[in-house]
């Protein structure tokens, strides 16, 4: 299957049965999947007059207690952040996809993971982060569509999937677990179903216009966040037992850092790779670790830099950390990222 094909299937098999969004290259593919698989089901599908449409309707939908998603790319993404900052400030949990092309501005329909800053600080106005999902396979969509809706129910938040071009439009096999009974989604007693007559009436708002009020829910959020970052931390690990030294990578750059990897053990280069699948929470613990007994840690980005950011923090100067981008959708080659961990040594050695 597809890339963006199979986000939709492992949303379906996760209980997800409503879907607004508006086509953008290059995950397209998705909405237009959605648009055939829900009906087949009895979910609903509603294409948008725009990507602001899109992300009030999940709002509204998410507002009922149903499990819903929406997904755009870069761009659109943007015109979506307004709507995000309101379903985590009403505490309402969706998944949103972002299927990242390069930027800034209307750039091009290549891979780029230059929106990490926006994904990961929150992206709209106010106090408030999502949860970040960062697959590198196909067949970690499936496990990591089904984790983003868990997450988003167990918390009350809004969750990312974050991908790129290349990872949207790529195909590879996939196993759907058939045996596995699809997830219930949980009894929302919050949900704005009506009361029947039994106690008053439920409504959802961010808005709290009494200052006193409005701070004791932003600490409620904080005291949320705090709970994400201890409990749903997920990192993989290669070759890290030995290693000197180690690159931070995410998504598909992660996969091309592997091989880059192994072809480096072959000339005696001790490296591992330190691969983040949740972007936020980061894991900045494991990286401090690690980082007290590497030489030196390696960034890579599809960008100009801005996950390296979080490594340098998480680091606290325990040991160099260098940084090898590219922008513009341009994607970094396996031969490149080699080049980069020689360099890498020789500086260190000096």
């Amino acid at each position: 299957m597809k890339g963006n094909e199979v986000i939709g299937e492992a949303a379906v098999y996760a209980g997800c049965r409503y879907f607004f969004g508006y086509p953008i290259t290059p995950q397209s593919e998705l909405v237009a999947y959605m648009a055939k698989r829900l009906p087949e089901v009895g979910g609903c599908f509603l294409q948008a007059e725009s990507e602001i449409s899109a992300i009030n309707m999940v709002y509204g939908a998410a507002s009922a207690g149903v499990r819903v998603m929406t997904s755009s790319s870069s761009p659109g993404f943007s015109l979506k952040q307004e709507g995000i900052s309101y379903l985590a400030g009403a505490e309402l949990p969706a998944v949103i996809v972002n299927i990242a092309r390069g930027g800034p501005g209307l750039g091009n329909i290549q891979p780029s993971q230059a929106d990490y800053f926006q994904v990961t600080k929150g992206g709209g106005h106010g106090d408030y982060y999502t949860p970040v999902l960062a697959p590198s396979s196909l067949q970690e969509i499936v496990s990591l569509t089904r984790e983003a809706f868990r997450i988003a129910d167990e918390y009350r938040t809004p969750v990312i999937l974050l991908g790129d071009g290349m990872l949207g439009q790529m195909m590879e096999p996939v196993e759907f677990e058939d045996e596995k009974p699809l997830p219930k989604v949980r009894e929302k007693k919050w949900a704005t179903t009506g009361t029947k007559g039994d106690g008053p009436p439920k409504t959802i708002t961010s808005l709290d216009l009494n200052d006193t009020q409005l701070e004791i829910r932003n600490n409620t959020l904080q005291q949320k966040y705090a709970a994400i970052k201890e409990k749903e931390v997920r990192v993989d690990e290669y070759l890290l037992d030995d290693a000197a030294y180690a690159i931070v990578a995410y998504g598909t750059v992660a996969r091309i850092a592997r091989t880059a990897i192994d072809r480096a053990r072959k000339k005696g280069i001790a490296v591992g790779l330190i691969r983040p699948v949740s972007l936020w929470p980061f894991p900045a613990t494991i990286i401090s670790e690690y980082s007290s007994v590497l030489k030196a840690i390696l960034t890579v980005e599809m960008s100009a830099g801005q996950m390296i950011e979080d490594v340098r923090l998480a680091v606290e100067g325990k040991a160099p950390v260098f940084f090898y981008g590219r922008t513009g959708g341009v994607i970094p080659t396996v031969d490149e990222i080699l080049q980069q961990i020689d360099r890498l040594t020789e500086e260190v050695a000096i």
